[in-house]
């Protein structure tokens, strides 16, 4: 069996093939979640980055005291 037939949790291997439906559908939500972390993660650092880039621009408008 290749390791993508198994799930770990907390340090436990599980098969996916000996999964009940419900711990399927947990999984699957588990796998979703984990993947829009990563997406805000990154719509952070865009933003961040953006706002740098805006507060720059911002700082060489004002006048100089």
């Amino acid at each position: 069996m290749s390791s993508a037939e198994f799930i770990a949790v907390d340090g436990v291997q599980y098969a996916l093939a000996a999964l009940s439906e419900p711990a399927r559908q947990q999984l699957q939500m588990l796998q979703m979640s984990e993947q829009r972390l990563q997406e805000l993660q990154r719509d952070l650092a865009i933003t961040q980055t953006a706002r740098n880039a805006y507060l720059q621009a911002l700082k060489e408008l004002l006048p100089q005291p």
